[in-house]
């Protein structure tokens, strides 16, 4: 069956540590597995100290037929900091911020240009989400009405057209909505009277959520990222304001930075990014060892 990896962010020893602990062995040029594909959630590179070789490691899997892929946000970033946006710049601006967060990406890609070239083509060519028979995975919230605008926008497989990507990083059109939902997580407007600086210190109006969750609709529970949670309203969220999850099929998802043992976020869904580009060293790099099961276990999950 399938094991789906978390956010890599470029630690290119811990996964190959991961791959063994898994099973996985070094032949013919790929990791593989007697019996079983590793997924990765996407978010491969960024941050950590060895971008190149967790990338050709992901790579030389998804072409020995060991390995699918998606997008993660940072692939998306990555691409869309080389694309012009027909004014003179580029679809990601390049300023201090977004050069600081690719900064490892980019000293190692631009030493090997070929290398950076073919590298960001391959990103190009991930599909958004998977829909397999058994599972679903995505890089931060599955969402049917931004799941449709997205098909509109993709081939078959779920991977962006070419004339495509300047839409899918142009803010007011669909497809960068729906992008930010499935790539980057759903937010909820605050009401009026109400922010919160992040550790950016850029004042937001808007919480990402833990949009998973069915025990709680208040503000201060579902938050992400904000503190301190007193700047929040003291009260629940309008209904109708959260996605939901149909729980079809279970769901894999990356990209939120949890913290501790490897958990599920529900009997159908579960988180594989357990934080290991954390400055702390306190992060683990995990993944979950699907079977076919459909109510989740956290017995599956293996981490390093």
């Amino acid at each position: 069956m399938f094991d789906v990896i978390g956010d890599i962010h470029g630690h290119g020893d811990r996964l190959e540590a991961l791959l063994k602990k898994l099973g996985y062995q070094l032949r013919q040029g790929a990791w593989r597995h007697p019996e079983r594909t590793l997924i990765s959630v996407g978010d491969l590179i960024d941050r950590g100290p060895q971008q190149r070789k967790t990338v050709d490691i992901i790579r030389a899997m998804q072409d020995a037929g060991q390995a699918q892929v998606i997008l993660g946000n940072h692939e998306l970033n990555a691409v869309a900091w080389t694309l012009s946006d027909g004014n003179g710049g580029f679809l990601r601006a390049h300023n201090a911020n977004h050069t600081r967060q690719h900064a490892a990406f980019l000293a190692e890609a631009e030493q090997d240009k070929a290398w950076y070239a073919s590298t960001l083509a391959w990103f190009r060519s991930l599909p958004v989400y998977l829909d397999l028979p058994a599972l679903r995975v995505v890089h931060a919230c599955w969402h049917a009405p931004s799941k449709a605008i997205i098909d509109a926008h993709s081939d078959a497989h779920a991977v962006l057209t070419e004339a495509a990507w300047i839409a899918a990083n142009s803010k007011g059109h669909a497809l960068y909505d729906a992008i930010e939902v499935m790539n980057k997580g759903w937010e909820v407007s605050l009401p009026p009277g109400y922010s919160f600086v992040d550790k950016g210190d850029h004042r937001r109006f808007a919480i990402r959520t833990q949009w998973w969750r069915t025990d709680t609709q208040h503000y201060r529970d579902l938050a992400l990222g904000v503190e301190p949670l007193d700047t929040l309203p003291d009260g629940p969220i309008e209904a109708g304001k959260l996605p939901g999850y149909d729980r079809h099929k279970p769901l894999f998802i990356g990209h939120y930075w949890m913290r501790g043992r490897p958990q599920l976020q529900s009997p159908q869904i579960a988180c594989v990014d357990w934080s290991v580009a954390d400055p702390s060293g306190d992060g683990v790099l995990a993944a979950y060892r699907f079977d076919g099961e459909q109510q989740l276990s956290n017995d599956k999950f293996v981490w390093v």
